[in-house]
């Protein structure tokens, strides 16, 4: 019965502690992808590529478009999800739609732009599908 006293208080206390420190929670916020479009990377960016866990020569390109921040809040690190297809609906990235990441989507909207490798043997045009991004209102690791 003490014990289970103790228990309940140091709850009690740990629930104030984090509501008076002004600690607020961290949820996942959406940020609206629009306007995709794509390009081939410049030299710089594509000298040596191969496509991830193979030897097979990549083509790079980039992918921009439009980030659309709803919250209010400046969004970190916001993951970016999508599909991506070749000429032929081939999929370009076989059981991947993490494509990558934004390091700060302020409020309202702004450009962001990705860099993918696409094995050289998938024609294009490439078809940019079910394109979304999330991520965080404040920074979840210290």
């Amino acid at each position: 019965m003490v014990r289970r006293a103790i228990a309940t208080t140091l709850l009690a206390l740990g629930l104030w502690v984090f509501t008076t420190l002004g600690m607020t929670a961290l949820a996942l916020t959406a940020v609206d992808l629009q306007d995709l479009t794509y390009q081939s990377c410049p030299a710089e960016y594509a000298a040596g590529m191969v496509t991830p866990g193979s030897m097979q020569a990549a083509k790079c390109y980039l992918i921009q478009g439009k980030a659309i921040n709803h919250s209010g809040k400046p969004v970190i690190n916001a993951d970016i999800f999508g599909r991506i297809y070749d000429a032929n609906d081939n999929p370009v990235m076989q059981n991947r739609n993490r494509l990558g990441s934004i390091d700060l989507v302020p409020p309202g909207e702004s450009d962001f732009e990705i860099r993918i490798s696409v094995a050289a043997n998938q024609p294009e045009p490439l078809q940019l599908k079910q394109f979304r991004a999330s991520g965080f209102s404040g920074q979840v690791r210290r």
